[in-house]
């Protein structure tokens, strides 16, 4: 397998906490060594030589397959840019190093410096010349496409949606197993048939609440890919049932006050959009064609 450039041993790439050091053929994170398996490494070596740019799969074959080797050169490809991924835990769906382009290769995201081991000062100062052929767009590149924030760890956005998702859960279970006595709760506020319109309405909300809860739930535990596509969906039946049980902190106002119930309530009536905002910081709303 070809290495990059011929002059490129001796080169410690670096971007963010990750280094890539060329001679020695070994990607650190924060100083200690990642598992990279030779063929990723190389083709992660590849991309960082030409950040912002994008490389070809044409290229990439070239380079780093010889022409006479007789490998599923797709499957091989897909493998190594897994690995990288992995390695780098990276996304294929919200990348911030490997960038995925549809039916035509692969663009290194994030600004890569360059550093060459020397024995003359003049050569240290060169050393930290950094290869950044747009600086602003560098930087554009790890900030949300759509919400212009900086890309957080999904793990954090997932986590804190599936937290959520158990809030209103516990909702539901703490509503249905008190439903008896909801009407008397509501009894200060509706009399009559209102007090009993709230009580079905209460069961009917959380009977549709829970499957619901557990879909999302599930689907952010496993990281599911399209939870994105499909969470837009269905965000009107969301939208309805949260902003419905936004008002569930007055069924406990003469416990906790009405100051403290309406104060709930008002909290309550952003979650739904905190949800479509840590969905969309955490997957695509429309798949590319051709992701992988």
């Amino acid at each position: 397998m070809a290495v990059p450039h011929a002059n490129s041993k001796g080169r410690i790439l670096k971007f963010g906490i990750f280094e890539a050091d060329l001679a020695a053929g070994e990607l650190r994170k924060n100083g200690l060594r990642v598992r990279l398996q030779d063929q990723p490494f190389q083709l992660l070596a590849l991309l960082m030589e030409r950040p912002e740019d994008i490389v070809t799969r044409e290229e990439l074959r070239n380079k780093l397959w010889a022409a006479d080797t007789f490998v599923d050169f797709d499957h091989s490809l897909n493998t190594a840019i897994k690995k990288i991924r992995e390695a780098l835990g990276d996304s294929a769906v919200n990348p911030r190093y490997v960038e995925t382009i549809a039916r035509r290769g692969y663009r290194f995201l994030a600004p890569v410096e360059i550093q060459t081991p020397s024995s003359s000062s003049e050569s240290d100062a060169e050393s930290s010349a950094s290869v950044q052929p747009a600086p602003t767009r560098a930087m554009q590149s790890i900030m949300h496409a759509e919400l212009d924030v900086p890309l957080p760890h999904r793990g954090s956005t997932r986590a804190l949606f599936a937290l959520i998702q158990i809030m209103y859960l516990v909702f539901y279970l703490a509503a249905l197993f008190r439903w008896q006595s909801i009407e008397a709760a509501v009894d200060p506020f509706l009399r009559g048939w209102a007090a009993q319109a709230v009580s079905v309405l209460v069961l009917i909300t959380a009977g549709l609440g829970i499957p619901l809860r557990f879909y999302l739930l599930s689907a952010a535990t496993f990281d599911y890919q399209r939870l994105g596509e499909k969470f837009l969906r269905i965000f009107s039946l969301i939208f309805v049932l949260d902003e419905l049980w936004a008002l569930s902190p007055f069924l406990i106002a003469q416990k906790i006050g009405f100051g403290a119930a309406f104060a709930a309530t008002a909290a309550l009536l952003y979650v739904p959009f905190a949800e479509r905002t840590l969905v969309r910081m955490a997957y695509r709303t429309a798949p590319t064609e051709g992701q992988k």
